[in-house]
C-alpha cells in the first residue's frame, strides 16, 4: 500500500526533476522520488 507524504524542495531541484521526467524513464514525480529514496537507503545499508 502506498502512503502520501508532503515535502518541500528548492525550485532548482524541481527543475532538475522535471528534466528527468522529460527523459521518459520515470512515470511521474512520485516514481522518481521513490526511486531516489530507495537508492539512497540501499546505499546507506551498504555503507552502514
Amino acid at each position: 500500500m502506498k502512503l502520501h507524504i508532503c515535502v518541500s524542495v528548492d525550485e532548482k531541484t524541481i527543475l532538475k526533476i522535471n528534466e528527468k521526467l522529460r527523459d521518459g524513464f520515470f512515470r511521474n514525480k512520485s516514481h522518481l522520488v521513490e526511486h531516489a529514496v530507495n537508492a539512497f537507503l540501499e546505499e546507506g545499508e551498504q555503507h552502514g
